[in-house]
Protein backbone atom coordinates (compact mmCIF):
# COMPACT_ATOMS: atom_id res chain seq x y z
CA UNK A 1 0.00 0.00 0.00
CA UNK A 2 1.27 3.00 -0.80
CA UNK A 3 2.23 5.94 1.66
CA UNK A 4 0.29 8.85 2.17
CA UNK A 5 2.82 11.64 0.78
CA UNK A 6 1.86 15.56 0.58
CA UNK A 7 1.01 15.25 -2.97
CA UNK A 8 -2.33 13.49 -1.72
CA UNK A 9 -2.67 16.01 1.21
CA UNK A 10 -2.38 19.35 -1.57
CA UNK A 11 -5.18 17.45 -3.37
CA UNK A 12 -8.10 18.15 -0.25
CA UNK A 13 -7.36 22.10 -0.65
CA UNK A 14 -8.93 24.12 -3.53
CA UNK A 15 -6.64 26.82 -4.49
CA UNK A 16 -9.66 28.91 -5.09
CA UNK A 17 -11.26 28.52 -1.96
CA UNK A 18 -8.07 28.81 -0.36
CA UNK A 19 -7.62 32.56 -2.05
CA UNK A 20 -11.42 33.06 -1.12
CA UNK A 21 -10.37 32.67 2.54
CA UNK A 22 -7.40 34.77 2.89
CA UNK A 23 -8.79 37.34 1.30
CA UNK A 24 -12.25 37.63 2.92
CA UNK A 25 -10.11 37.45 6.76
CA UNK A 26 -11.16 40.50 8.36
CA UNK A 27 -9.45 43.17 10.98
CA UNK A 28 -11.05 41.31 13.34
CA UNK A 29 -9.71 38.21 12.78
CA UNK A 30 -6.18 39.74 12.57
CA UNK A 31 -6.74 40.62 16.12
CA UNK A 32 -7.67 37.39 17.44
CA UNK A 33 -4.62 35.78 15.73
CA UNK A 34 -2.49 38.03 17.74
CA UNK A 35 -3.78 37.43 20.79
CA UNK A 36 -3.48 34.10 20.53
CA UNK A 37 -0.49 32.04 22.07
CA UNK A 38 -0.94 29.29 19.72
CA UNK A 39 -2.09 29.89 16.13
CA UNK A 40 -3.29 27.36 13.15
CA UNK A 41 -3.46 27.96 10.09
CA UNK A 42 -6.36 29.90 9.61
CA UNK A 43 -4.52 32.66 12.19
CA UNK A 44 -1.81 32.66 9.67
CA UNK A 45 -4.31 33.08 6.30
CA UNK A 46 -5.55 36.09 8.68
CA UNK A 47 -1.86 36.97 9.31
CA UNK A 48 -1.25 37.02 5.94
CA UNK A 49 -4.16 38.73 4.59
CA UNK A 50 -4.39 42.38 3.56
CA UNK A 51 -6.48 42.82 6.38
CA UNK A 52 -3.11 42.84 8.49
CA UNK A 53 -1.53 45.20 6.89
CA UNK A 54 -2.01 48.06 9.24
CA UNK A 55 -1.13 45.70 12.04
CA UNK A 56 2.54 45.54 11.03
CA UNK A 57 3.96 46.88 13.81
CA UNK A 58 2.21 44.95 16.17
CA UNK A 59 3.00 41.23 13.94
CA UNK A 60 7.14 42.64 14.24
CA UNK A 61 6.79 43.04 17.90
CA UNK A 62 5.46 39.58 18.57
CA UNK A 63 7.81 38.29 16.25
CA UNK A 64 10.51 39.52 17.67
CA UNK A 65 9.90 38.39 21.09
CA UNK A 66 8.88 34.80 20.14
CA UNK A 67 12.40 34.61 17.43
CA UNK A 68 14.34 35.91 20.91
CA UNK A 69 12.80 33.52 23.31
CA UNK A 70 13.47 30.49 20.74
CA UNK A 71 17.06 31.68 19.39
CA UNK A 72 18.39 34.27 21.77
CA UNK A 73 20.25 37.13 20.36
CA UNK A 74 21.87 35.00 17.66
CA UNK A 75 21.91 34.72 13.87
CA UNK A 76 23.66 32.17 11.86
CA UNK A 77 25.48 32.88 9.09
CA UNK A 78 26.07 30.10 5.98
CA UNK A 79 27.93 30.56 3.12
CA UNK A 80 27.50 28.99 -0.50
CA UNK A 81 29.54 27.46 -2.50
CA UNK A 82 28.31 26.80 -6.21
CA UNK A 83 29.60 23.41 -7.86
CA UNK A 84 28.35 23.68 -11.12
CA UNK A 85 25.94 25.51 -13.59
CA UNK A 86 25.43 23.06 -15.93
CA UNK A 87 21.17 22.35 -15.87
CA UNK A 88 19.20 20.40 -17.57
CA UNK A 89 15.86 22.25 -17.09
CA UNK A 90 14.78 25.09 -18.51
CA UNK A 91 13.33 27.71 -16.32
CA UNK A 92 12.09 30.68 -17.74
CA UNK A 93 12.93 32.79 -14.52
CA UNK A 94 16.32 31.41 -13.28
CA UNK A 95 19.86 32.20 -14.97
CA UNK A 96 20.88 28.66 -14.90
CA UNK A 97 18.64 27.86 -17.88
CA UNK A 98 19.66 25.21 -20.10
CA UNK A 99 18.89 27.87 -22.95
CA UNK A 100 20.97 30.18 -22.11
CA UNK A 101 24.08 30.72 -23.96
CA UNK A 102 26.36 31.18 -21.07
CA UNK A 103 30.11 30.03 -19.99
CA UNK A 104 29.12 26.69 -18.22
CA UNK A 105 31.05 25.03 -14.94
CA UNK A 106 31.45 22.17 -12.85
CA UNK A 107 34.24 21.97 -10.60
CA UNK A 108 36.80 19.22 -9.88
CA UNK A 109 38.44 18.00 -6.77
CA UNK A 110 41.53 20.59 -7.40
CA UNK A 111 39.10 23.76 -7.64
CA UNK A 112 36.97 22.59 -5.17
CA UNK A 113 40.03 22.43 -2.64
CA UNK A 114 41.24 26.22 -3.74
CA UNK A 115 37.21 27.57 -3.03
CA UNK A 116 37.60 25.26 0.31
CA UNK A 117 41.23 27.64 0.87
CA UNK A 118 39.69 30.74 0.07
CA UNK A 119 36.78 30.51 2.56
CA UNK A 120 37.49 28.77 5.58
CA UNK A 121 39.15 32.02 6.84
CA UNK A 122 35.79 33.14 7.31
CA UNK A 123 35.16 31.34 10.17
CA UNK A 124 32.45 29.04 9.20
CA UNK A 125 32.04 25.87 10.27
CA UNK A 126 29.03 25.14 8.09
CA UNK A 127 28.72 25.12 3.87
CA UNK A 128 25.94 25.21 1.42
CA UNK A 129 26.69 23.11 -1.63
CA UNK A 130 24.99 24.33 -4.64
CA UNK A 131 24.38 22.89 -7.94
CA UNK A 132 22.29 23.57 -11.20
CA UNK A 133 20.10 20.51 -11.51
CA UNK A 134 21.99 18.26 -13.47
CA UNK A 135 22.48 14.46 -12.78
CA UNK A 136 25.17 14.13 -16.07
CA UNK A 137 27.37 16.83 -14.57
CA UNK A 138 26.56 16.64 -10.44
CA UNK A 139 24.76 13.34 -9.57
CA UNK A 140 24.89 11.69 -6.79
CA UNK A 141 28.48 10.30 -6.79
CA UNK A 142 29.98 13.89 -7.56
CA UNK A 143 27.80 14.95 -4.46
CA UNK A 144 29.19 12.19 -2.15
CA UNK A 145 32.30 12.24 -3.19
CA UNK A 146 31.69 16.58 -3.02
CA UNK A 147 30.29 16.17 0.74
CA UNK A 148 33.26 14.08 1.75
CA UNK A 149 35.87 16.56 0.66
CA UNK A 150 34.36 19.30 2.60
CA UNK A 151 33.70 17.72 5.42
CA UNK A 152 37.24 17.10 5.90
CA UNK A 153 37.25 21.08 6.59
CA UNK A 154 33.74 22.20 7.65
CA UNK A 155 32.01 20.02 10.26
CA UNK A 156 28.66 20.35 8.35
CA UNK A 157 27.37 20.07 5.05
CA UNK A 158 23.79 21.18 3.34
CA UNK A 159 22.99 20.79 -0.11
CA UNK A 160 20.98 22.92 -2.80
CA UNK A 161 20.72 21.19 -6.15
CA UNK A 162 18.18 18.66 -7.99
CA UNK A 163 15.95 16.38 -6.52
CA UNK A 164 17.01 13.00 -5.92
CA UNK A 165 15.25 9.62 -4.89
CA UNK A 166 15.62 8.19 -1.26
CA UNK A 167 17.90 5.98 -2.26
CA UNK A 168 20.57 8.93 -3.23
CA UNK A 169 19.78 11.02 -0.30
CA UNK A 170 20.36 7.97 2.22
CA UNK A 171 23.87 7.68 -0.04
CA UNK A 172 24.47 11.61 0.51
CA UNK A 173 23.58 11.13 4.25
CA UNK A 174 26.13 8.23 4.78
CA UNK A 175 28.59 10.81 3.19
CA UNK A 176 27.98 13.55 5.80
CA UNK A 177 25.14 15.24 4.44
CA UNK A 178 23.43 17.31 7.12
CA UNK A 179 21.12 18.42 5.13
CA UNK A 180 18.98 19.85 2.20
CA UNK A 181 17.32 22.85 0.45
CA UNK A 182 14.34 21.91 -1.93
CA UNK A 183 11.82 24.95 -2.88
CA UNK A 184 8.47 23.96 -5.15
CA UNK A 185 8.77 27.73 -6.42
CA UNK A 186 5.08 27.71 -6.96
CA UNK A 187 2.48 25.40 -5.52
CA UNK A 188 -0.05 26.03 -8.60
CA UNK A 189 0.00 23.00 -10.20
CA UNK A 190 -2.00 24.60 -13.29
CA UNK A 191 0.32 27.21 -14.02
CA UNK A 192 3.32 25.54 -13.17
CA UNK A 193 4.54 24.01 -16.48
CA UNK A 194 4.37 28.09 -17.88
CA UNK A 195 7.82 28.12 -15.80
CA UNK A 196 9.19 24.97 -16.12
CA UNK A 197 9.64 24.34 -19.87
CA UNK A 198 11.81 20.95 -19.95
CA UNK A 199 13.85 18.76 -17.95
CA UNK A 200 13.44 16.66 -14.69
CA UNK A 201 12.07 19.76 -12.74
CA UNK A 202 8.72 20.11 -14.83
CA UNK A 203 7.41 17.13 -13.11
CA UNK A 204 5.35 19.30 -10.10
CA UNK A 205 4.81 15.94 -8.33
CA UNK A 206 8.04 14.49 -8.48
CA UNK A 207 9.42 17.64 -7.16
CA UNK A 208 6.07 18.03 -4.59
CA UNK A 209 7.48 14.52 -3.17
CA UNK A 210 10.86 15.40 -2.41
CA UNK A 211 10.73 16.88 0.68
CA UNK A 212 8.66 13.36 1.89
CA UNK A 213 12.00 11.39 0.45
CA UNK A 214 14.20 13.51 2.27
CA UNK A 215 12.21 12.19 5.55
CA UNK A 216 11.86 8.97 4.43
CA UNK A 217 16.11 8.93 4.38
CA UNK A 218 16.24 10.54 7.87
CA UNK A 219 18.22 13.90 6.32
CA UNK A 220 18.32 16.01 9.91
CA UNK A 221 17.65 19.71 8.26
CA UNK A 222 14.63 19.92 5.33
CA UNK A 223 14.47 23.46 3.98
CA UNK A 224 11.63 24.71 2.08
CA UNK A 225 10.31 27.48 0.37
CA UNK A 226 8.69 29.63 -2.97
CA UNK A 227 10.45 31.62 -5.22
CA UNK A 228 8.49 34.80 -4.37
CA UNK A 229 7.03 36.73 -7.54
CA UNK A 230 5.89 33.87 -9.82
CA UNK A 231 2.66 33.37 -8.01
CA UNK A 232 0.23 35.36 -5.64
CA UNK A 233 2.25 35.48 -2.83
CA UNK A 234 -0.24 35.04 -0.08
CA UNK A 235 -1.59 31.45 -1.80
CA UNK A 236 1.59 30.00 -2.07
CA UNK A 237 2.86 31.23 1.07
CA UNK A 238 -0.02 29.04 2.78
CA UNK A 239 0.70 26.28 0.81
CA UNK A 240 3.87 26.33 1.79
CA UNK A 241 2.90 26.60 5.45
CA UNK A 242 0.56 23.77 5.10
CA UNK A 243 3.43 22.07 3.94
CA UNK A 244 5.70 22.39 6.70
CA UNK A 245 3.07 21.39 8.83
CA UNK A 246 2.19 18.11 7.75
CA UNK A 247 6.31 17.41 7.41
CA UNK A 248 6.71 18.45 11.08
CA UNK A 249 4.07 16.03 11.97
CA UNK A 250 5.16 12.85 9.46
CA UNK A 251 8.98 13.46 9.89
CA UNK A 252 9.69 14.69 13.16
CA UNK A 253 13.17 13.71 13.63
CA UNK A 254 13.90 16.35 11.46
CA UNK A 255 14.17 19.78 12.17
CA UNK A 256 13.13 22.72 9.21
CA UNK A 257 14.06 26.10 7.84
CA UNK A 258 11.95 28.45 5.28
CA UNK A 259 13.69 30.92 2.78
CA UNK A 260 12.12 33.79 1.43
CA UNK A 261 13.80 34.13 -2.32
CA UNK A 262 12.41 37.17 -3.97
CA UNK A 263 13.11 37.32 -7.91
CA UNK A 264 15.99 39.21 -8.73
CA UNK A 265 17.65 40.21 -12.11
CA UNK A 266 19.02 37.31 -14.15
CA UNK A 267 19.80 36.54 -17.68
CA UNK A 268 16.85 36.48 -20.02
CA UNK A 269 13.51 39.07 -19.48
CA UNK A 270 11.52 37.23 -17.12
CA UNK A 271 9.54 39.68 -14.52
CA UNK A 272 7.85 38.61 -11.79
CA UNK A 273 4.37 38.31 -12.01
CA UNK A 274 3.32 39.20 -8.65
CA UNK A 275 6.03 41.38 -6.88
CA UNK A 276 6.48 41.45 -3.31
CA UNK A 277 7.02 44.49 -1.48
CA UNK A 278 9.39 45.25 1.10
CA UNK A 279 6.68 45.37 4.15
CA UNK A 280 4.28 42.25 2.91
CA UNK A 281 7.74 40.50 3.28
CA UNK A 282 8.28 41.55 6.59
CA UNK A 283 4.47 41.01 7.03
CA UNK A 284 5.20 37.14 5.77
CA UNK A 285 8.15 36.37 7.87
CA UNK A 286 6.44 37.93 10.86
CA UNK A 287 3.29 35.28 10.48
CA UNK A 288 5.52 32.41 9.95
CA UNK A 289 7.35 33.32 12.92
CA UNK A 290 3.74 33.58 14.97
CA UNK A 291 2.40 30.04 13.35
CA UNK A 292 6.06 28.21 14.22
CA UNK A 293 8.34 29.32 16.91
CA UNK A 294 10.76 26.84 16.25
CA UNK A 295 11.07 26.56 12.54
CA UNK A 296 14.23 28.40 11.51
CA UNK A 297 14.00 31.56 9.01
CA UNK A 298 16.68 32.06 6.82
CA UNK A 299 16.93 35.69 4.37
CA UNK A 300 19.40 35.69 1.41
CA UNK A 301 21.96 38.32 -0.04
CA UNK A 302 19.45 38.61 -2.75
CA UNK A 303 17.78 41.39 -0.51
CA UNK A 304 19.36 44.64 0.55
CA UNK A 305 22.17 45.30 3.37
CA UNK A 306 19.16 47.71 4.46
CA UNK A 307 16.71 45.39 4.67
CA UNK A 308 18.79 42.51 5.97
CA UNK A 309 20.13 44.84 8.92
CA UNK A 310 16.62 44.98 10.24
CA UNK A 311 14.70 41.98 9.38
CA UNK A 312 17.04 39.45 11.41
CA UNK A 313 15.53 41.36 14.47
CA UNK A 314 11.88 40.58 13.57
CA UNK A 315 12.34 36.92 13.04
CA UNK A 316 15.23 35.82 10.83
CA UNK A 317 17.14 33.24 12.40
CA UNK A 318 19.77 32.31 9.73
CA UNK A 319 21.17 34.52 6.74
CA UNK A 320 23.93 34.06 4.56
CA UNK A 321 27.06 36.10 4.14
CA UNK A 322 29.85 36.83 2.02
CA UNK A 323 28.06 34.86 -1.31
CA UNK A 324 29.35 34.29 -4.53
CA UNK A 325 26.74 32.29 -7.07
CA UNK A 326 28.91 31.58 -9.53
CA UNK A 327 31.16 27.96 -9.46
CA UNK A 328 34.50 29.14 -8.53
CA UNK A 329 33.78 32.49 -7.02
CA UNK A 330 35.67 32.83 -4.19
CA UNK A 331 38.83 31.55 -5.53
CA UNK A 332 38.80 30.79 -9.57
CA UNK A 333 37.56 33.79 -11.24
CA UNK A 334 35.46 31.36 -13.82
CA UNK A 335 33.84 34.24 -14.92
CA UNK A 336 30.65 31.90 -15.48
CA UNK A 337 27.20 33.00 -14.56
CA UNK A 338 26.07 33.88 -11.40
CA UNK A 339 22.37 32.05 -10.40
CA UNK A 340 21.69 35.68 -9.46
CA UNK A 341 22.63 39.20 -8.54
CA UNK A 342 24.06 39.97 -5.01
CA UNK A 343 22.53 42.73 -3.38
CA UNK A 344 24.26 42.32 -0.23
CA UNK A 345 27.88 42.64 -0.81
CA UNK A 346 29.52 43.06 2.53
CA UNK A 347 32.04 40.27 3.78
CA UNK A 348 31.05 37.68 6.89
CA UNK A 349 33.29 39.61 8.84
CA UNK A 350 31.23 42.80 8.29
CA UNK A 351 27.68 41.39 8.48
CA UNK A 352 29.46 40.01 12.16
CA UNK A 353 30.16 43.54 13.09
CA UNK A 354 27.12 45.04 12.34
CA UNK A 355 25.14 42.07 14.46
CA UNK A 356 28.08 43.07 17.31
CA UNK A 357 26.97 46.48 16.97
CA UNK A 358 23.32 45.68 17.71
CA UNK A 359 24.17 43.13 20.56
CA UNK A 360 23.61 40.33 18.53
CA UNK A 361 26.11 36.88 18.14
CA UNK A 362 26.98 35.27 14.43
CA UNK A 363 27.09 31.62 15.12
CA UNK A 364 29.54 29.79 12.79
CA UNK A 365 27.54 26.61 12.82
CA UNK A 366 23.90 25.01 12.25
CA UNK A 367 23.16 23.64 15.26
CA UNK A 368 23.51 20.25 16.20
CA UNK A 369 20.95 17.20 16.31
CA UNK A 370 20.16 16.28 19.84
CA UNK A 371 21.55 12.81 20.60
CA UNK A 372 19.69 12.63 23.73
Amino acid sequence: MKQETFSDIIKKYDRKDIEKQIYSKTEADVIAALNKERRDLSDFMALISPAAEKYLEQMANVSHKLTRKRFGNTVQLYLPLYLSNYCENQCVYCGFNAANKINRKVLDKSEIEAEIDAIKHFGFEHILLVTGESNYHAGVDYLADAIRQVKEEFSQVTIEVQPLDTDGYIKLKEAGLHGCYIYQETYNQETYNNYHLKGKKADYSYRLETPDRLGQAGVYKIGLGCLLGLEDWRIDSFYTALHLKYLEKKYWKSKYCLSFPRLRPHVGSFQPNYPISDAQLVQLICAYRMLDGEVELSISVRESAKFRDNIYKLGITSMSAGSKTEPGGYAINSHALEQFEVHDGRTPQEIESMLKQNNYEAVWKDWDPYMG
